[in-house]
């Protein structure tokens, strides 16, 4: 009954009051990466959502347009500015998602969207994190972040799926609350944010 009513439910109540209350928030933010990061305010992109239906999600933008010589994006290491690393340090660039959430693209709790480039190099059991929304946070999120490694990420992205219930999402989101103020995990020990997963090894 969790699962497939009253999550979506409490979805609804959580990210509306969110949106309600933290509206002040979400426009200090937005005029901050104007002022320091310039326009576009939003990075928006395509990610696969709940059955991989593909869906547009936003984040304020955290990086420059840095270019090398030939216009080529200069690696992520090099355009994440230092307001960039505190806003993904406590999670500010993901409320914008809160929109998201309260309209049924993801969920505040499941296993985060990812590249619609990866879908291909899926296996079978990694297909089934789409089994359900994709989160603002997850079970991966609270055991690691980013600085998990894919194969561990996607087996807690399944194990979240299999057990989901009311009780797991309350402890995933006071765990979260407990990484965002300990600022753990925002990068993984090679990359500024995640390496690209580049499929699994045979």
């Amino acid at each position: 009954m969790y699962r497939h009513f009253f999550k979506r439910v409490l979805d609804i109540i959580i990210s509306f009051t969110a949106l309600w209350f933290l509206w002040p928030v979400l426009l200090a933010v937005a005029i901050l990466v104007r002022i320091k990061l310039g326009a576009p305010v939003l990075f928006s992109q395509e990610r696969p959502g709940k059955d991989e239906k593909i869906f547009r999600m936003y984040k304020f933008r955290t990086m420059t347009d840095e270019r090398d010589e030939k216009g080529d994006l200069l690696p992520d290491e090099k355009r994440l500015t230092p307001f960039g690393k505190f806003l993904r340090s406590t999670s500010l660039d993901e409320l914008p998602e809160l929109w998201a959430i309260f309209t049924g693209k993801m969920s505040l709790v499941g296993p985060r969207p990812l590249l619609v480039q990866y879908l291909p190099l899926y296996n079978a059991e990694q297909h089934r994190r789409h089994e359900v929304r994709p989160g603002l946070t997850g079970w991966a999120q609270v055991n690691g972040r980013n600085c998990v490694g894919w194969q561990e990420r996607f087996k807690l992205d399944v194990e979240y799926v299999d057990k989901m219930s009311l009780w797991m999402d309350i402890k995933i989101i006071f765990l979260t609350i407990k990484t965002v103020l300990v600022r753990e995990g925002i990068s993984s020990e090679t990359s500024a944010t995640m390496e690209y997963f580049l499929g699994n090894d045979e």
